[in-house]
């Protein structure tokens, strides 16, 4: 699959599985929602909190599994993540990316003021993933003997 292909496949939905990797090497995954930029970068929001987070500070390699549109389609997308830092004031550049990712997957907030004073609360940061490689199948092979 070319990356061209996953990255339209992950434009296509806002659900994805992202895979970390542990401390002992196992793969750590989370249910997310994500945004594909124009340019491929896909953003992902999070708190520092999280063994995701943990896992990628400390291995950036990460997949992002899209569902395609039948079960038996899909895509993986294989990259390195870069951590912004973590959301430190409601108007700092931070928030304005969670804000703008927030945007992209559901439109506009009901009180911007709050969802800008969570962010930090909750320690959010964002995650920005650069596409290296991808595999999958959007399509079934024709079955066999026909």
């Amino acid at each position: 699959m070319e990356l061209t292909q996953a990255l339209d496949t992950a434009r296509a939905t806002r659900e994805a599985i992202l895979t970390t990797v542990r401390r002992d090497g196992r793969p750590q995954q989370s249910n997310v929602l994500h945004t594909v930029d124009d340019d491929g970068t896909i953003r992902i929001s999070t708190t520092a909190g999280r063994a995701k987070f943990r896992n990628m500070e400390r291995e950036p390699w990460v997949a992002v599994h899209v569902n395609g549109e039948t079960f038996f389609s899909y895509a993986v997308i294989e990259g390195e993540a870069a951590l912004s830092p973590v959301a430190e004031s409601p108007d700092d550049a931070v928030v304005d990316e969670l804000v703008d990712i927030y945007r992209a997957l559901v439109g506009e907030h009901d009180d911007w003021a709050a969802y800008r004073k969570a962010m930090v609360d909750e320690g959010r940061a964002v995650v920005r993933i650069t596409p290296k490689r991808a595999y999958g199948m959007l399509q079934l092979p024709k079955a066999s003997g026909t």
